[in-house]
């Protein structure tokens, strides 16, 4: 089921007049751009984050370290190029300056540095011959924070060493592209006089002058000043004669703005109009995309926007939001793509209840009846994970003269909506948001425990929290937080805690109505501010319960790790098992694949190197049934890959109407499904169902029941710790040499073919020093088949050494029964709970109804 919250009345919305947010889509404001969405090391090592995440997010630029760099133990440019082309990206923006360890940087001379500019550049050009025109330089960083802030002084030497470092990058790569002067914030005094220096000055025929201009947006008052910082500039370049540069604002917001859907639209829509690349700043740690990838491959509720803002075709529109320069208020983007007839809004940031008035639908285009649908993505924690956004609210309607109104309701400051017009046809859409509550922690009854404020609007530099406070101190046997329900029937519920482990697991005891129900069980975080989000299900009959959440279950003995801060609380109804529909609406299309809008609903039609492409998110690991829905014109096979892997066996066996169904194992979190078929197929969407009953047959054993070998150690788990460690103990001390290894022995009937092997484990290894960012870093898992290949899995930091997370790997195995060997010969490898291998299909029918 869908983990969302339902749309509700907060203290935040006592106004009930309406923002009006004005779209004229007959106003056609330039094809979209997508380049808002950038982010500073939001990527660490090859597969952290998971490939789906970054090319559902699609960022164009992303600004990394320069390669071989000692700033941060990862996020070297180099080794993320890979991924990041493979997943929709366009250019990677070097620090060079991140060569150095210290922050502020070393100054060890100019000499000191260009020897190390040289290093950079010639390994780029030498290693990446055939895509070294998609790295571009970034001589400085924030050159008016370090090395040159007096300007009244530095002027001349910042223009010297800027000289020289430029004839550098150009001695090595003529055709390299420069980034500059990159300062940490618009300061148009300096950038008037470099700009003129830049212009004048003269290397062979050309001069120094930046190939993009780029500077940082790094405070809340940025959200009102840079449409004002942009057109100064704009200007400035027209009085000197320069220009227009390319701009990449590549820096940008604060931490409470990541992973806040409500926040980060307010960013976007400004970036976006003034059709601009930026990227997220880097506060936490590199390889989460700016705070929006939970664990490795799962999305939180900010990653949808993201992912919907990467959705968007074709031109944008004129959109009047009421205070298009205010910080904190709603704000809104939309675009028209009539080569599918689709029209989308963006819209969020706001308390008050919305309206949109939508103009200039041309019939044309939309027809004269549309649908409209609204789904609604809003903040799950940074480390809280999201699955597809609801739909809200649903409707078809007749435009009268090009125009509509849509009423969203307020409530939500920190949701975002996507409001998607296209012409009618098929059946009526229809809403599909179950039932859901939410309680905030510091409006429960409080025992033993309190309420702390978390003003992000006073400090944006704090992490975010609903309602701007929550609940801590939950360090006595009695400390509890309680507080009343009433639910429409009987049935399961989800509860959805959002809270705040610090660096280590922990539990609580939830009672329901007075009794003990369960413990919970929290995984560790990078603080008491940073959230998780832990669901857990309840059994409740229909009327008022009231649930407990307290630190020890029989109000004398503190549970382990039980000082855990708790924000909010959701309150969701479960249905049945976890389904998702994808409607062709939902598929990004490529290699020609058109839409059709007619008959039984939208399609995308397929042929030859026609693609649609899902992004799928699935709540836990497991077998799941992706059914696909279509018209096939003749017989003929689909070419379906789920995260790249091809699944076999898949086909329209007769004209008409049909769909064709695989039980495959996915992987908790995003998964990129594409499709293609015979010519003239029209594929209408994929559901994707769990399938648990198929779970037996996975095999699964405990770690320190397998094999070990050299300095591979069983390590019981004390009882005063609140790890998560299945069986009560795990192997450690795996890796750091080719004898130290696990060995996981293949069960009977697991012949050649394709699997996923899932690893429970642990990782909690990082640098220290660095005054803000968190130097985590990745440890990598050597998975040998014995008479056969090795495969490497990464592990990203998971917080604590005995906090386990769930990690999918793919394998393809050769032999009928060889054992995997599991080690690193070169380096340590990270901590094993348990193990779990599966075949990654288990069955296909081409008779699915």
């Amino acid at each position: 089921m869908h983990r969302q919250r339902s749309l509700r009345r907060t203290r935040e919305t006592a106004a009930t007049t309406a923002d009006v947010v004005a779209v004229d889509f007959a106003q056609r404001t330039g094809p979209v751009h997508g380049g808002a969405t950038g982010m500073l090391y939001g990527l660490s090592d090859p597969g952290v984050p998971g490939d789906p995440l970054v090319a559902g997010a699609r960022p164009r630029t992303v600004a990394q370290k320069a390669p071989d760099g000692d700033q941060h133990p990862n996020g070297d440019a180099l080794r993320i190029a890979d991924g990041f082309f493979a997943a929709g990206g366009e250019e990677i923006v070097v620090y060079m300056q991140d060569a150095y360890s210290n922050w502020p940087y070393e100054n060890l001379g100019i000499d000191d540095y260009l020897a190390k500019v040289g290093a950079m550049v010639r390994k780029v050009v030498t290693e990446r011959p055939q895509d070294k025109r998609k790295f571009v330089w970034v001589p400085f960083n924030e050159p008016d924070f370090i090395w040159y802030e007096d300007w009244s002084t530095m002027k001349q030497k910042f223009f010297g060493d800027w000289k020289a470092v430029v004839e550098r990058i150009r001695s090595i790569d003529p055709g390299a592209r420069i980034v500059g002067p990159n300062e940490a914030g618009y300061n148009p005094g300096r950038l008037r006089d470099f700009l003129t220096w830049a212009r004048d000055a003269t290397c062979g025929a050309r001069s120094y002058l930046p190939d993009i201009m780029a500077w940082h947006e790094l405070s809340r008052d940025s959200l009102a000043a840079y449409r004002g910082h942009y057109e100064n500039y704009r200007q400035m370049e027209r009085d000197l004669g320069v220009g227009p540069l390319p701009i990449t604002i590549d820096e940008y917001g604060n931490r409470r703005d990541m992973s806040v859907p409500g926040q980060m639209i307010q960013w976007i829509t400004m970036f976006e109009d003034t059709k601009v690349d930026a990227d997220m700043a880097f506060w936490t740690y590199a390889g989460n995309l700016s705070d929006h990838a939970v664990r490795t491959r799962q999305a939180n509720g900010a990653w949808w926007l993201l992912k919907w803002y990467a959705d968007m075709t074709g031109q944008t529109v004129r959109v009047t939001p009421p205070q298009p320069g205010v910080p904190d208020t709603v704000q809104a983007l939309a675009a028209v793509d009539p080569s599918v007839r689709r029209g989308t809004v963006l819209v969020g940031g706001g308390a008050a209840p919305v309206r949109l008035d939508v103009s200039g639908l041309d019939p044309a285009i939309f027809g004269q009846q549309v649908d409209i649908v609204v789904s609604r993505t809003t903040w799950t924690g940074y480390e809280g994970d999201a699955l597809q956004p609801p739909v809200v609210a649903a409707t078809r309607t007749t435009l009268r003269g090009g125009t509509l109104r849509v009423d969203l309701p307020g409530g939500d400051v920190m949701a975002v909506y996507r409001v998607v017009i296209v012409p009618a046809s098929g059946g009526a859409p229809a809403a599909g948001a179950p039932w859901s509550v939410s309680v905030e922690a510091e409006s429960a009854t409080l025992t033993s425990a309190q309420a702390y404020d978390q003003d992000t609007t006073a400090d944006p530099q704090l992490y975010a929290t609903s309602g701007r406070r929550d609940v801590g101190s939950m360090n006595r046997a009695g400390s509890a937080v309680t507080f009343p329900v009433t639910v429409p029937r009987d049935g399961r519920y989800r509860l959805g805690i959002f809270q705040g482990a610090n660096k280590a697991p922990g539990r609580h005891a939830l009672f329901v109505d007075g009794a003990l129900d369960q413990i919970v069980q929290y995984s560790a975080g990078l603080g008491w501010t940073y959230r998780g989000r832990t669901d857990v299900e309840v059994e409740l009959t229909a009327g008022v319960h009231e649930l407990s959440l307290r630190a020890g279950a029989d109000g004398t003995a503190l549970l382990p790790g039980s000082d855990v801060t708790l924000d909010k609380f959701d309150l969701t109804e479960l249905t049945g098992p976890e389904r998702a529909a994808y409607p062709a609406d939902e598929a990004r299309l490529s290699g020609g694949a058109g839409m059709t809008r007619e008959g039984r609903g939208a399609a995308v039609t397929l042929g030859g190197a026609a693609r649609a492409t899902f992004f799928a998110a699935v709540g836990e690991d497991g077998y799941y049934d992706l059914t696909f829905s279509y018209e096939a014109a003749e017989a003929g096979g689909l070419d379906v890959r789920v995260d790249g892997r091809r699944i076999t066996g898949l086909r329209a066996v007769r004209p008409g109407e049909a769909a064709s169904r695989a039980r495959v194992y996915l992987p908790a979190g995003v998964s990129v499904v594409e499709v293609g078929g015979p010519a003239g197929l029209r594929l209408r969407g994929l559901t994707t169902v769990r399938a648990e009953e198929a779970d037996a047959a996975v095999h699964r054993i405990e770690a320190e029941h397998a094999q070990r070998a050299g300095t591979a150690r069983v390590v019981a788990v004390s009882a005063t710790s609140g790890s998560n460690a299945s069986g009560g103990a795990y192997v450690s001390d795996l890796g750091d040499g080719a004898g130290n290894t696990l060995t996981l022995t293949r069960p009977a009937g697991f012949g050649p073919g394709k699997y996923v092997l899932v690893a429970h484990y642990a990782n909690a290894d990082r640098n220290t020093g660095h005054p803000y960012n968190t130097d985590v870093i990745s440890r990598f898992l050597d998975i040998t088949e014995t008479g056969g290949a090795t495969t490497r899995g990464v592990f990203r930091h998971s917080y604590a050494w005995d906090n386990f997370w769930s990690q999918a790997t793919p394998l393809t195995l050769m032999t009928a029964s060889g054992a995997l060997v599991l080690g690193n010969a070169t380096a340590q490898a990270p901590n094993l709970d348990r193990l779990e291998l599966a075949r990654l299909v288990l069955e296909v029918d081409n008779t699915a109804k």
